[in-house]
């Protein structure tokens, strides 16, 4: 332990990491659907974590509100001589607790619920903490992001980029497989639509947005460490595709006068993996696939692909953009059909904050031994609220590992033990900053 939490007993610690444990297992339990994991933006299943995450706010002596978006908030004041500061600048801490269909229990979940446990450390007596507030220059802000993946509506980030004032009047009319607009979703879980611009913070508000994560990938994994410093997250863009081709009798219809739309999708979808392949940091995914009129005995004269790209940097992810298309242009060239893409999605690469980058490296020191090496320092290729968040002010990430790289998947894990280094390093890592300032 560092001189800062030589109060904290490690069994305090551990005791932390497993409370973390069974409350995401808790959360689990909230789902959509029976034997797996779904929870969507603005779904009862969103208001019942909202209201669980709000008892445990309070329970760790914040005081809590729901936003203007649906994000849950909590806030603990620092101590000035006359009581706690109301005005005060926060340090944010937090993550998601959305999910994708069929998903894991921590990723994102983990990253609030250790944020709250940083909270409890910090109120402790040993750091000089009190019942009304806490012995640091902000204060400290829990925030439980609502729709970090998307999932319902198609667009992500919509929780973390109201707060960073980026709402879009546009997305009132995305709807969802049920075709309810993201306006009626608002309205039916108890929000004002024409009051969403009240969840947007200023940046004076802010010091910075520190964020908790299992890494989405094996490299923490594979090199047999438990925590790693986020340098930045990848920049991503997301495309629809839709070629089309001619449907005909599959009997009738001889191999030379054939216009397949599913076997020009299927080359495209090889080509972007080849592509990107070849490329450094650049990872190419065609997650979904349609084909059209879908009968077993019709040529397909449609087919839909999805294409989700991502980079370490922008002018490198657009240059296998332009690769990619050119390669379409030729395959579809060859098989007689047409093609098209509609941007869904684009997002730059945010690079965290230097000084956010170095109190997370002490943090994670702070864990290790005094010869160890210096911590891992990797870039996500996974998205984050995060991203959003560095409209406003700094962020910083620190990654916990993730065996096997298993995310967005029921196998996805952490262990109890690399949770209580994540919390330990996360909450070195306010001390430090507040010391900095």
């Amino acid at each position: 332990m560092t001189a800062r939490l030589a109060g904290i007993e490690r069994d305090r610690i551990a005791a932390a990491a497993r409370r973390v444990m069974a409350r995401c297992d808790e959360l689990a339990r909230v789902s959509a659907t029976t034997g797996s994991i779904e929870r969507v933006y603005l779904s009862p299943e969103h208001a019942r974590v909202n209201r669980l995450a709000a008892e445990w706010m309070r329970e760790a002596g914040l005081t809590t509100r729901q936003d203007a978006a649906g994000n849950q908030v909590g806030r603990i004041d620092p101590m000035r001589p006359t009581g706690p500061d109301p005005d005060a600048p926060a340090l944010m801490l937090g993550s998601h607790l959305d999910t994708v269909p069929d998903a894991g229990r921590f990723d994102g979940i983990a990253g609030v619920l250790m944020a709250l446990e940083v909270v409890r450390l910090l109120r402790a007596p040993h750091t000089a903490g009190t019942a009304s507030g806490i012995a640091l220059p902000f204060a400290l802000e829990v925030v439980a992001f609502s729709d970090e993946e998307g999932t319902r509506f198609g667009k992500a980030l919509l929780g973390s980029s109201a707060v960073a004032g980026r709402w879009d009047p546009d997305w009132w009319n995305l709807t969802d497989a049920d075709g309810t607009t993201l306006r009626e979703a608002f309205l039916e879980f108890g929000l004002d639509p024409g009051r969403v611009g009240e969840a947007a913070r200023h940046p004076a508000e802010l010091v910075g947005y520190l964020e908790a994560h299992i890494e989405q990938g094996p490299e923490l994994d594979r090199r047999g460490e438990s925590l790693a410093v986020v340098s930045s997250i990848a920049s991503a863009r997301r495309f629809q595709l839709v070629v089309e081709g001619e449907s005909r009798h599959a009997g009738g219809t001889p191999y030379d006068m054939r216009r397949d739309a599913l076997l020009g999708a299927s080359e495209a979808a090889l080509a972007v993996e080849r592509i990107c392949r070849a490329e450094h940091h650049i990872i190419g995914t065609v997650g979904q696939f349609e084909a059209y009129p879908g009968a077993v005995n019709v040529v397909p004269g449609e087919a839909h692909l999805s294409l989700d790209l991502r980079g370490e940097f922008d002018g490198s992810r657009d240059r296998v953009w332009l690769e990619i298309e050119r390669e379409l242009d030729a395959i579809m060239g060859r098989r007689g059909l047409r093609w098209a893409a509609r941007e869904v999605h684009s997002a730059p690469a945010v690079f965290c904050d230097p000084l956010l980058q170095d109190v997370v490296r002490e943090g994670i020191a702070s864990t290790l031994p005094a010869d160890a090496d210096d911590p891992a320092v990797i870039f996500s290729r996974a998205g984050h609220d995060a991203m959003a968040i560095g409209a406003i002010t700094g962020v910083g990430m620190l990654f916990l590992r993730n065996p096997d790289g298993i995310s967005h998947h029921p196998d996805e894990s952490v262990s109890a033990g690399d949770v209580a280094r994540g919390i330990q390093a996360l909450a070195e890592a306010v001390l430090q900053l507040a010391a900095d300032r």
